[in-house]
């Protein structure tokens, strides 16, 4: 059992498109923030608090694509993050022109930014799950690390895109992102199979998974725990670079794009030549990818140039390659057939609760110093390498997959 090319495409092209978004909201949002005299903690207060949406929605999105299957909901992700991509971005174009700005224009991201979030969670964990559908439990770590591939492309292409398009403003990226993902809409409402009304039958009466569900309770707080570390330096990234060297907010757009194009090429690397290849546990990859990412943290709390902060962004990318498909497939690997659109809901949701934290603290102490950014980053890997390190022999590789 394995995904058709029909069927591989449409996914990839989906995750693709939401990547492209994703990491050029990333590589704006600073130097636009700043443009329109938001302070670093509401820029990144918009990031953390939409995640916090995210996070809580993914869940439903995962148990909802049980139930009527997945290409619906992949296709309301698709369409609700054009629009609000759309609109978010023509709300700071009305702050540029000097119409809106102060409060209001906070408020109105946080509103506008949490409810694109609330809708674009769907496709997530409807394509991750449409996948595990479609593969036998031998290949869910290499199908995992596929998709992962595809989302690391989209991550390489979005900061490229961002420097090139940010010579036309700093909000023809976003433009251009919303255009993106409704091409991707059509394309999968055309393309993608819909699955058949006999399997959503027997999914229909299926338990829910829980976030304390002890087959993959410590799965999950990994996770988590990862993406705080990883959004609290990805949110000061920005920051960082226009700082230390001394740039406008276009030449840091520029800057933040390609330290970000980095992290997504050594992801890409890892994903297809690591984890797509070579037959080790989960685990192991869970760990290398955490010492990856102590690596990062301290290269980018010492470093004060783009050479120091790009080796730490390739270590970052190198890690989360290793430890995020790992994560999923064991993850997918640890529950039935039945409960994959739950599990993959679940782990969507991981990184959003990750972000929930890590930009708002990271933001914080970015503006007491620096350095307290990345240190509280590099706090946080050291305690997950410990953690890993002493449930040892608990491993997830000890739990026996389900007959599928």
């Amino acid at each position: 059992m394995q995904l058709s090319r029909a069927q591989y495409v449409c996914l990839v092209f989906s995750i693709m498109a939401t990547a492209i978004g994703q990491s050029l909201v990333f590589a704006i949002l600073p130097p636009l923030g700043r443009e329109v005299n938001l302070a670093e903690v509401q820029i990144t207060s918009i990031v953390a608090l939409s995640a916090f949406i995210f996070g809580v929605a993914s869940p439903y999105w995962g148990r909802y694509s049980d139930r009527v299957g997945r290409k619906p909901v992949i296709m309301i992700g698709l369409i609700g993050y054009t629009v609000g991509t759309l609109v978010f971005a023509s709300l700071f174009q009305a702050a540029l022109m000097g119409l809106i700005g102060g409060s209001m224009l906070f408020a109105l991201a946080l509103i506008f930014r949490c409810s694109q979030s609330m809708v674009m969670s769907a496709s997530g964990p409807a394509a991750t799950a449409y996948a595990a559908d479609h593969t036998s439990a031998d290949q869910r770590t290499k199908a995992m690390a596929r998709l992962g591939a595809a989302h690391n492309t989209g991550t390489i292409l979005g900061p490229a895109v961002s420097g090139g398009l940010a010579t036309l403003g700093l909000l023809a990226p976003l433009f251009f992102a919303g255009i993106l993902t409704g091409v991707a809409a059509i394309y999968t409402w055309l393309k993608l199979p819909v699955t058949p009304n006999d399997q959503l039958q027997q999914r229909t009466l299926q338990a829910k998974v829980r976030y304390t569900d002890p087959r993959v309770v410590r799965l999950l707080a990994i996770c988590i725990g990862m993406f705080s570390g990883f959004s609290g330096i990805q949110q000061t990234l920005g920051f960082n670079i226009q700082d230390k060297l001394g740039l406008d907010g276009i030449q840091t757009a520029q800057m933040t794009g390609g330290a970000l194009m980095i992290s997504a090429i050594f992801s890409f690397v890892a994903q297809l030549l690591l984890v797509g290849r070579l037959n080790w546990k989960p685990e192991t990859f869970i760990r290398l990818g955490t010492l990856c990412l102590i690596g990062c943290a301290a290269f980018m709390t010492l470093s004060d140039t783009f050479l120091g902060l790009s080796i730490g962004m390739a270590l970052m990318g190198t890690g989360l390659g290793m430890a995020m498909p790992s994560i999923s497939a064991a993850a997918s690997l640890a529950v039935t057939p039945e409960e994959q659109g739950a599990i993959a809901g679940l782990v969507s949701s991981c990184p959003a609760l990750g972000f929930m934290v890590g930009p708002v603290i990271a933001g914080y102490l970015y503006q007491l110093n620096p350095s307290y950014a990345t240190g509280f980053s590099l706090f946080i890997f050291c305690i997950l390498f410990a953690v890993l390190l002493i449930s040892r022999k608990k491993a997830t590789p000890d739990i026996k997959p389900p007959k599928q």
